[in-house]
């Protein structure tokens, strides 16, 4: 049996539904994403996990939370699983930033590798310490199913660093909607994407929900 990461997204905020720019600030889940995680554990209760490493913000806590009730396991917080930090932008629509940081803005979406926002990360630095989170799961679970719970960008990059895309594709290269399931396993071959971006275990109303 090989290990199998399964990378969570958060259930939905106000910022997933408008789009602004939200990594160190710390918004709830909206009612709709309370939903979301609750219809999460109700599919993924029945199978057998091995653990939950969670980024340690209001967000994605409030998303693990119902599986972790449900299977009696506690989750693990991890600081490398937080979402990406943009600086100044916190909190800002994207309109507001193309205006005020421009150039900047301009040489973020060229190329976010390197590239950082005003005061924020750059791709390169969220795949450095998500990377050391990836590696302590796969050092002590050789097998069986682990849960990530993280961000829209930090999941993203993850994707992308295990599977050799170039970092600073990483928002035209992967999907990651609320709540969205993306499922790697490792074996011997190394990293193999199985499912990226699934919804289906949400009701349609959910799914049909407007959002980033």
């Amino acid at each position: 049996m090989s290990l199998k990461i399964y990378f969570l997204r958060h259930g939905e905020t106000t910022y997933s539904k408008t789009g602004g720019f939200c990594g160190a600030i710390d918004p709830e889940l909206t009612p709709e994403g309370s939903k979301m995680a609750e219809q999460f554990a109700a599919t993924y209760a029945k199978l057998p996990w091995n653990a939950v490493y969670v980024s340690p913000m209001k967000r994605t806590i409030a998303t693990a939370k119902p599986l972790c009730d449900a299977v009696g396991i506690e989750m693990q917080l991890r600081d490398g699983l937080r979402e990406i930090k943009y600086g100044e932008w916190e909190g800002k629509t994207v309109e507001f930033v193309k205006k005020e940081y421009e150039e900047a803005y301009i040489n973020w979406l060229t190329e976010p590798a390197w590239n950082a926002p005003n005061g924020g990360e750059t791709s390169v630095e969220i795949a450095s310490r998500a990377s050391l989170v990836i590696a302590e799961i796969e050092e002590k679970y050789k097998s069986g199913n682990v849960l990530v719970v993280s961000h829209k960008a930090t999941i993203r990059i993850i994707l992308c660093s295990l599977l050799g895309i170039d970092l600073g594709r990483y928002r035209y290269r992967i999907g990651a909607l609320a709540a969205s399931v993306s499922i790697v396993k490792f074996d011997v071959r190394g990293p193999l994407l199985e499912v990226l971006g699934d919804r289906s275990y949400m009701d349609e109303n959910l799914r049909n929900l407007p959002g980033t």
